[in-house]
């Protein structure tokens, strides 16, 4: 039986910037990801982080506060779906 794992994927579109910008965004991404997803996000699942033009001037701890906060998101709104169906059934 395989162990279910994170998977992350990251993309930075061309608006962000030319190349070595868009890396650079992408880099600060997978330092925030490999720091906060295995403590926040559930295993099984598969995350796509977006960089955006400020991704690159954001300082580091707000990076880490809005992952944070996107995964809590994605939790409540996961526990609301289960709820409803749920109730339901």
């Amino acid at each position: 039986m395989q162990e279910a794992t994170i998977r992350v994927g990251f993309t930075a579109s061309r608006k962000v910037g030319k190349a070595v910008v868009r890396n650079r965004a992408r880099r600060r991404l997978k330092a925030v990801a490999r720091e906060i997803l295995p403590l926040f996000a559930l295993p099984g699942h598969d995350y796509v982080l977006i960089a955006r033009a400020g991704t690159v001037d954001r300082p580091y701890p707000a990076l880490i506060r809005d992952l944070k906060k996107a995964l809590k998101r994605l939790k409540l709104r996961r526990d609301k779906e289960e709820e409803v169906g749920a109730e339901a059934s």
